[in-house]
């Protein structure tokens, strides 16, 4: 059986225990700079004091008694000590090229104390921790320019590379994503430890851990919990969980509405209580074990530990109170799971004027890289009723990756435009990857499509994935329009097998777009149908209609336009579709729609009835 078919059977039956504060205990030994440099890095150039995880090289035995003293206390998982070994975070000590040599050797020291206290009834687990760095791909960077950042999302995910490659070099069992205050950090994490699955042909546990930043349960990059949730699922991570933040006291409600929205285990570790002017954590190992037993008691986690201030101590006094108590169940419905998800009958509407290749406008906006005006339009779709917004640059800027990132920069510096999906689209694949990069939600990727094959109809799909989008996929993959019905629902069928199988597609995170066609040309009736059949045949995807395509006949009679757009929306949206790229300002409200308009369009869409 392997490490993590291991910690599922340990996991369904108890909570499992993590260790304490790795810095807090550093703390207690007070090391020297001699100490840090030890005889290897004497005649290093940059002080080496405070770099704990230089320690891993210059004093391992002080790491390791660290390690011994928290699995004496009964912890099931001993973290490494490798929280800033990223070649990020090493670089401010002159140390970034000796990244997987710490890491490795981090690992290997925790492998060395779980392995002399592991038991057949208690096996010890290492979890090998890769912090958030210092530098951060979501904020800004500089004030005076809000497109800037400090770091790419590529860069982070090669550092993260080598990290998460030394700590499973060195005998980690799980990949720790912790102490996140950057979804987009995090995501760069995750896309490194997919990459290693791949590699390897390993199912890695990983676990992702965040941080609140203030009491309504904002990460400090500005998302909800549930942002949080729905962003990293896509890593299939072992647990989800927060860390950290101000005590067990107060993360208790945040842990709650994680508890009611992960579909795998929850963890919790914070820190012991929030620091005084001296540094020092308020909470004993009894009142930290006493708040965190209602934890317990109300069925929220199954892992417990402590963070910052927390010692071998509160680990011992949280190990009593764990043995009394079953591990969390997995809740049945899991809306964090699908963002995209509506309630039937409901269509999300997608704004299209951050198009280029279909508003004047915005082209005209980005092409002056204007792009506090190009944000403006996102903004107005929004306020006018759009859920979600469509954003393309081709035939811009020569350089579409720059403009794209540019624009997403600046746009996700505002609340609103934040919380809204984002649906990339671009004729470039490159470009919609640099995109899907800059999302620190859940994106959707337009378009991919058997047109270009199998081979690469999977790789672009697998990697949206490792990127966190769900994947739009069109239908128009043959020529010429007889037989639309027959052939979409074919290709749909197809596409959803290669998806939801080899694709490790979840349904939710798949978009169909049978591409709306002109009523000219007498198929806007048959894409009606298409919905119904994908709906019962492809269930729990979503389905997407370009509307306007519909009126390119009418561009002079704006009335009919409308009305068309609005009666078709209505019998769509009642077949199955789900999402719709229109202006939401130009709807009419059904109701509001005069008979003799509603059947007309009704005429167009179906055909005349007969008299």
């Amino acid at each position: 059986m392997n490490t993590g078919k291991i910690l599922d059977e340990i996991a369904k039956n108890r909570i499992l225990l993590l260790d304490g504060a790795m810095g807090t205990m550093i703390q207690g030994f007070k090391l020297t700079e001699t100490d840090f440099r030890g005889g290897r890095f004497a005649s290093h150039g940059t002080s080496l004091l405070g770099c704990n995880d230089v320690l891993c090289l210059t004093k391992p035995d002080v790491i390791e008694s660290i390690h011994r003293s928290y699995l004496e206390a009964g912890a099931d998982i001993i973290e490494t000590c490798s929280f800033n070994a990223t070649a990020v975070s090493l670089a401010e000590y002159g140390l970034a090229d000796r990244a997987y040599e710490i890491s490795a050797a981090a690992a290997g020291i925790a492998r060395k104390a779980a392995d002399a206290f592991s038991t057949g009834d208690k096996p010890r687990f290492v979890a090998g921790s890769m912090g958030p760095t210092a530098k951060s791909a979501g904020i800004p960077a500089d004030m005076k320019d809000l497109s800037k950042r400090g770091i790419t999302f590529d860069e982070l995910a090669a550092a993260y590379y080598d990290n998460a490659r030394g700590l499973l070099d060195g005998g980690a069992d799980i990949l720790l994503i912790e102490t996140v205050f950057d979804i987009i950090n995090a995501k760069a994490a995750i896309y490194a430890a997919d990459r290693l699955r791949e590699e390897r042909q390993a199912p890695i546990p990983i676990i992702v851990s965040a941080t609140i930043a203030n009491d309504s349960g904002h990460i400090l990059s500005g998302q909800s919990i549930a942002d949080f949730c729905a962003a990293v699922l896509h890593g299939n991570p072992w647990a989800i969980g927060l860390n950290c933040s101000f005590g067990a006291d107060k993360l208790e409600p945040h842990i709650r509405k994680l508890a009611g929205l992960a579909p795998c285990l929850v963890s919790a570790y914070p820190n012991a209580g929030l620091p005084n002017q001296l540094g020092e954590y308020g909470e004993t190992p009894e009142t930290m074990a006493v708040h965190l037993e209602r934890y317990m008691q109300q069925g929220l986690v199954n892992i417990l530990g402590g963070c910052c201030g927390s010692t071998p101590s509160h680990i011992a006094a949280i190990a009593e109170k764990v043995r009394g108590f079953p591990p969390r169940k997995l809740p049945k419905a899991v809306s964090a799971a699908a963002p995209f998800r509506q309630p039937p009958g409901t269509v999300t509407l997608i704004g299209e004027r951050t198009n280029a290749a279909k508003n004047q406008e915005f082209l005209t906006f980005i092409n002056e890289e204007n792009y506090d005006e190009a944000v403006s339009l996102a903004q107005d779709m929004l306020e006018d009723g759009a859920a979600m917004i469509n954003v393309c640059v081709d035939g811009a800027l020569p350089d579409t990756k720059r403009a794209i990132t540019r624009f997403l920069n600046l746009g996700l510096c505002y609340p609103d435009f934040a919380q809204a999906p984002v649906m990339v689209e671009s004729s470039d694949w490159e470009t919609v990857e640099a995109a899907l990069k800059r999302l620190p939600g859940k994106g959707l990727a337009y378009a991919i499509s058997l047109r270009e094959g199998e081979a690469e109809f999977l790789r672009k799909a697998r990697q949206a994935r490792r990127c966190g989008a769900a994947v739009a996929v069109t239908l128009d993959d043959e020529p010429g329009r007889a037989d639309y019905y027959s052939r979409k629902i074919a290709r749909a069928g197809y596409s959803y097998a290669l998806l939801t199988g080899g694709g490790g597609f979840p349904p939710e995170d798949i978009v169909f777009d049978p591409v709306v066609l002109p009523v000219a040309e007498h198929c806007a009736a048959d894409f009606i149908r298409l919905c119904a059949w994908i709906r019962e045949n492809c269930p729990g995807v979503n389905i997407l209609g370009n509307i306007p395509n519909l009126s390119t006949a009418y561009q002079d009679d704006n009335a009919f336009r409308e009305a068309l757009h609005t009666v078709f929306l209505k019998w769509a949206g009642e077949a199955g579709l789900t999402m719709a790229i229109v202006n939401p300002s130009t709807l009419i409200p059904p109701d509001a729609l005069e008979d003799g308009l509603w059947r007309a369009a009704e005429d167009a869409i179906f055909g005349p009835k007969p008299d």
